[in-house]
């Protein structure tokens, strides 16, 4: 059974609608140019999310400092780095915080080169495969999956990029054991970071018959 990531949370009474449905992660976003970008007021909410949520903390070149005191204050139990990070980065977050889990995210087009995921085997704990674009994903456009042919290591990775509804039935078809999760965001919101929780609800059905 693939996990399943709702990213973008912004809003109080969105997140605990949406952790009801109990996903095996929850995506907070604190990159200050997205729509998405959580305030204060609602990332105090974080460290109050059931303890079997993963939490993850979503960050674009953030300040490493930044980071950590965002883990040690929120209680974040992943990291989902969506920039130009280096493998040392997520070394050093490990090095901090043992146990948090490491997302490392690549924008993915035709031309993408896989082999640049090489250096980052050893301090990522997934990949995260996005639809390439300059705002760093929230784009509701898919890549080409098709793509994922070139992949050849091992390490599991977060399906990510315009998933809809409608992309069930294709991703039930998906014949590769290295896909770990699905993340779903925008196309699953009312506006940037208020999310259709019926939608979302409709999407588990979906993909667990």
């Amino acid at each position: 059974m693939l996990k399943l990531k709702v990213c973008g949370m912004r809003l109080a009474a969105n997140i605990a609608a949406v952790a009801e449905l109990q996903p095996d992660y929850l995506g907070f976003i604190f990159y200050e140019r997205s729509p998405r970008f959580i305030s204060e007021v609602s990332a105090e909410l974080i460290r109050y999310i059931p303890a079997e949520i993963k939490t993850t903390g979503v960050f674009v070149n953030e300040d490493l400092e930044k980071v950590k005191e965002k883990i040690s204050s929120l209680k974040l139990k992943a990291v989902q780095l969506h920039g130009s990070e280096l493998p040392e980065y997520g070394a050093a977050l490990k090095s901090s915080f043992p146990n948090i889990e490491v997302i490392k995210a690549f924008g993915i087009d035709e031309d993408f080169d896989f082999s640049a995921l090489e250096a980052y085997l050893e301090t990522a704990d997934y990949f995260l495969f996005d639809t390439k674009t300059k705002a760093h994903g929230g784009s509701g456009k898919t890549f080409n999956w098709s793509v994922l042919d070139r992949y050849t290591y091992n390490k599991p990775y977060f399906l990510s990029g315009g998933i809809d509804l409608e992309h069930s039935t294709a991703i039930k078809k998906l014949n590769d054991s290295r896909l770990y999760a699905l993340d779903i965001n925008s196309r699953f919101e009312t506006e940037p970071g208020l999310k259709d929780v019926a939608k979302i609800k409709e999407f588990i059905r979906e993909m667990t018959i």
